[in-house]
């Protein structure tokens, strides 16, 4: 049976100090506000009212759970404020916000997620649990993202 996953992605081999070079994958990506795009499905706020941001090249990150944005972006999607979270990075632990009602959208495929607070200005990153739920799998040895098939025996949806 021929697989049906699709190869979707660019990577840049960048050579890290000590270590072997290191694959990176970058995507384009949509981010919208969950609650604008309610209030356009109940008729009371017009589809190019909704707030959205349009981002090249982010950077797809194994280490990363969730959608993490700098400040200023999260600013400009309106996205409110769920509650004050510490989270792990490699330079230690930082107390930041986690932001709800994010919608992302790439290669097709959208999903609602939680939204990390970075710095302003700090780089955005895609994390782990967005792409599993929009049906995207990270290949780091291929350095490309796999859309995975929606139906069928080989679907990424399981009960």
């Amino acid at each position: 049976m021929q697989s049906m996953t699709q190869v979707i992605g660019s990577a840049a081999l960048e050579p890290v100090a000590g270590r072997p070079r290191v694959g990176k994958v970058h995507t384009d990506v949509v981010i919208r506000n969950h609650e604008d795009e309610s209030m356009v499905r109940r008729g009371l706020m017009p589809d190019e009212d909704v707030r959205e941001i349009r981002l090249e090249g982010v950077l797809v990150d194994s280490g990363a759970d969730t959608l993490c944005l700098p400040e200023d972006l999260i600013a400009q999607l309106g996205l409110p404020v769920q509650e004050r979270i510490v989270v792990v990075t490699a330079a230690g632990d930082s107390e930041t916000l986690l932001y709800q009602d994010a919608t992302i959208r790439l290669l097709g495929r959208e999903t609602q997620s939680h939204c990390v607070a970075l710095p302003p200005g700090a780089a955005p990153l895609l994390g782990v649990i967005p792409l599993e739920a929009m049906g995207l799998e990270l290949d780091l040895k291929n350095q490309v993202l796999r859309l995975l098939p929606r139906t069928g025996r080989d679907s990424h949806f399981r009960a």
